[in-house]
């Protein structure tokens, strides 16, 4: 790179060369890994970071948002928080590593360093696109994560929870999930600051689902209030499959989550909700890409968020029918409360359809609290605060009781309960 690119350098693009050149040896893989995160790390270099110019970060300015980027911190400063509901199975990582040996019933449970080592990650390394920065940045550092195998026909009863654990500095993880053919299964994906300081996360879910299969996968999102988040989910759902995605923002300075998701089998089907909770000066982005590829497919995608202080929020949701794709069946909405005059949020939703026979929607709603439900509840008594706390909690929790498990449900009102109660 010559010096006139250098010197446009900002100081946290710097920061992440300097770290990659200081952690590579650590770094687990073999030659075929490494030529594959050199090739990442070149591209950062040569390109920086995205700006508003690049169309995907439009709304996110990564090259002007982030300011810094932490040094490494020890695994051993990860405290361990209790699982979301008492019936889990717990599969954890500190600060981006393995935490040792894991057996579940019922499927097969793999080490990510393991496959860096062995060179057989080093497909997975690519990116989707050339504005795939958070898989750029992912494959470059990641040292770690789990490999899950749900066998064909398997029905696993308990919840399996992933937790990525990490105090102050860098954690980069990586998840490989595979459902086989009429499996059943429910899985929770936490990412949990369990300390104080700044943390730099990046984390990669790359979710396939066989034939018939039937899941429910469930993000929680609960950064530091000084961390930046850059998280992507990968899926493909194929023949008859159903997927059930809910993703929970509730944390995190700096958040950029990414859903890529390819309906790619005929009757599948797609039921996505997400929650967001945005307050003090905090900046959250959600862009969705789903493609509907093949005929008879459906997908829904109903998003609440909830903005206070100076926050700033994104959505981007685009959908995609391909020529082939008739009775395509999808519907795309996105509404936000703006609980400040400060407060700002974004909203994007796009369609873009070749094929002539659907049925296809979106639509994005902006409001404040609506009076006259305020006046009726303060009208029995209940005070102003109360009351606006309660609406708000109404409009976010409706989401969250699709979901047919009573302990998963109060778990996650409780984490929407709390997070209000902090700021409301």
């Amino acid at each position: 790179m010559n010096m006139q690119a250098q010197n446009r350098q900002t100081a946290a693009e710097t920061a992440l060369l300097d770290s990659y050149n200081a952690q590579i040896g650590e770094l687990p893989g073999n030659g075929a890994v490494i030529s594959a995160r050199d090739r990442l790390v070149d591209d950062l270099k040569t390109n920086g970071l995205p700006t508003r110019r690049v169309e995907a970060w439009h709304y996110t300015d990564l090259k002007t948002l982030l300011r810094s980027i932490p040094a490494s911190g020890p695994a051993s400063s990860v405290r361990n928080p209790a699982p979301l509901v008492d019936a889990a199975a717990l599969i954890k990582t500190r600060q981006g590593e393995a935490d040792g040996n894991v057996s579940v019933d019922g499927i097969v449970v793999g080490s990510y360093a393991d496959m860096l080592r062995e060179g057989t990650a080093a497909p997975g390394l690519s990116v989707i696109d050339k504005d795939d920065t958070i898989g750029k940045i992912n494959g470059s550092f990641v040292r770690d994560g789990y490999v899950l195998e749900f066998p064909a026909g398997a029905e696993i009863g308990q919840p399996i929870e992933i937790q990525a654990l990490h105090g102050a500095g860098q954690a980069h993880t990586r998840f490989p999930v595979s459902f086989g053919a009429g499996s059943k299964a429910t899985v929770i994906e936490r990412h949990i600051q369990t300390t104080d300081g700044q943390a730099f996360v990046s984390s990669v879910s790359d979710i396939s689902l066989e034939d018939g299969a039937e899941v429910t996968w469930i993000v929680v999102q609960e950064q530091g209030a000084d961390d930046t988040h850059l998280a992507q989910v990968r899926v493909r759902v194929g023949n008859n499959a159903k997927l059930r995605l809910f993703v929970i923002n509730a944390g995190g300075k700096l958040v950029r989550q990414e859903l890529r998701i390819d309906v790619a089998g005929e009757g599948a089907d797609l039921q996505l909700r997400g929650v967001n909770l945005l307050g003090g000066d905090t900046h959250t982005d959600v862009t969705l890409v789903l493609g509907h590829n093949v005929p008879n497919t459906t997908s829904t995608e109903i998003f609440r968020n909830v903005v206070f202080d100076r926050a700033r929020g994104v959505f981007q949701g685009m959908i995609k029918v391909a020529l082939d794709a008739q009775k395509t069946d999808a519907r795309m909405a996105c509404n936000t409360l703006l609980m400040s005059d400060d407060a700002e949020f974004a909203a994007k939703p796009e369609l873009e359809i070749f094929a002539d026979d659907v049925q296809c929607g979106h639509g994005a709603t902006v409001a404040d609290i609506d009076d006259n439900h305020l006046y009726y509840l303060m009208a029995r008594g209940i005070p102003h605060n109360k009351a606006r706390a309660m609406l708000v909690n109404a409009f976010v929790a409706e989401i969250v009781e699709e979901l047919e498990d009573e302990a998963l449900v109060e778990a996650l009102e409780a984490i929407i309960s709390n997070w209000l109660e902090k700021h409301a």
